[in-house]
């Protein structure tokens, strides 16, 4: 069962990247912008993870855990100075 949706999986998170890439590129506003960034971060977690899961590997949870910090760093990041024009107080 696994040989199956593992694949499926990937095939519909790789298109999920791709239409947060259009967004990311012709997004109207920036906040757009920063949601589809936000949930690119989100998709790449996914793509580790079965990949983990296919290669029977603990490495990929690591960087999947790796991109989730990353991801929440950048989120929180743009965040603050899209409100407040500084990142840094």
């Amino acid at each position: 069962m696994l040989s199956i949706a593992i694949p499926v999986a990937f095939a519909l998170l790789t298109a999920a990247q791709l239409l947060n890439l259009y967004r990311l590129l012709k997004g109207p506003t920036l906040l757009d912008r920063i949601l589809a960034l936000d949930t690119m971060y989100i998709d790449a977690i996914a793509m580790f993870i079965l990949m983990g899961v296919f290669f029977h590997s603990a490495v990929y949870f690591e960087a999947a855990l790796i991109i989730a910090v990353m991801g929440f760093i950048g989120t929180v990041a743009t965040s603050k100075f899209l409100m407040r024009g500084d990142i840094l107080e």
